[in-house]
């Protein structure tokens, strides 16, 4: 006799793999077994969806589909081959992100470190070019100088919109992903720029005066190849209870560098969400990563600055309650055999 289907116990994690030579949409039965979603879909009555991002962009009809779907699939164990997850090469979760946003110094630990902040979330964009998925090795290039992880929960937006209200914001989020926000400090040096900047005077707008300025433009140091690890799962909202709780580890071969929790997060997810929507339109797809976790795992742990990988080997593990854990090993590549710069 087949057993009812019950929706209400399934928890929605969907992921991007490959996986006997197809990539596939996939969801996990448990944290070790993955089925193709497509399958489950047709077997119960659904319809197909090429990617995340297309199951995102379906809303929640989309999301009862996969549902029953998935309940389906376990009230009939013997239907749809599970696969490992052992087995399956991942992507992140959602491939091509149309913007990557990330929210700098989130985090009250920081705050004795400012010298000075503006009052509301300061903001950097990544490539969807940096994006590597779980398993999937981080490239370490010897001109790349120091760099670093940053484990950070971050928000897939379910839906877009303009001008937010923060009190509605949550209503765009469709899920929650691990990311590791990988940072070349030794590019953000070597980036630096101290220079005069000209603005308008206070006192007569038609004239200008010098301003000096310490500036560090992040195209690279933020958006190198590799520097975005994402997944494995991409949890839908409604299984993460409070994304303001949410306990943060993170580790470089075995030493673990930080223990943090999403509560010290200066600005709510919520507001920052209706603070970028301000200044550009958000879409379904769009990654905001909301800072970075970095207080020391105890009194005697190296800060997460030390966790330097161009001298220390990974694999570097990132694990958030509710989301999973992001591991990725370090890969050291070559320098290119020759210049940019063209012959003088």
């Amino acid at each position: 006799m087949r057993r009812s289907l019950d929706f209400g116990s399934i928890v929605l994690k969907f992921a991007s793999i490959r996986w006997n030579d197809r990539d596939r949409v996939a969801a996990a039965l448990d944290d070790d077994t993955l089925i193709d979603l497509n399958i489950a879909l047709e077997a119960s009555g659904g319809e197909t969806v090429q990617s995340v991002f297309e199951l995102i962009r379906g809303g929640p009809t989309a999301l009862d589909a996969a549902r029953k779907a998935l309940a389906w699939s376990r009230s009939n164990p013997t239907v749809i081959p599970p696969i490992p997850s052992s087995a399956a090469a991942w992507y992140p979760p959602v491939r091509r992100p149309g913007k990557i946003i990330g929210v700098a110094l989130n985090n009250s630990a920081a705050d004795d470190r400012k010298i000075s902040a503006p009052d509301h979330p300061t903001i950097f964009m990544k490539p969807a070019t940096c994006l590597i998925g779980h398993r999937e090795p981080i490239p370490v290039r010897p001109h790349y100088g120091k760099l670093h992880p940053e484990p950070e929960p971050a928000v897939i937006l379910g839906r877009g919109g303009k001008d937010i209200d923060p009190k509605r914001a949550m209503d765009q989020i469709f899920g929650y992903t691990i990311f590791n926000d990988m940072t070349g400090n030794g590019m953000r040096a070597e980036d630096r720029v101290h220079y005069w900047a000209l603005y308008p005077k206070p006192d007569n707008p038609d004239e200008v005066e010098k301003v000096e300025q310490h500036l560090s433009y992040a195209a690279r140091y933020k958006g190198t190849d590799g520097f975005g690890p994402a997944g494995p799962w991409l949890v839908t909202k409604d299984d993460i209870a409070d994304p303001h709780d949410l306990d943060i580890v993170c580790s470089l071969d075995g030493e673990v560098f930080t223990k943090d929790n999403t509560r010290h997060y200066t600005f709510r997810v919520e507001e920052v969400i209706a603070f970028i929507s301000r200044f550009m339109t958000l879409e379904a797809g769009d990654m905001i990563s909301m800072g970075t976790a970095f207080r020391p795992s105890n009194t005697d742990a190296r800060p997460l600055h030390a966790a330097d990988l161009s001298r220390l080997d990974g694999p570097v593990e990132v694990s958030i309650s509710g989301l999973g854990r992001l591991v990725n090993p370090v890969r050291r590549d070559p320098a290119p055999s020759g210049d940019w710069r063209l012959p003088r």
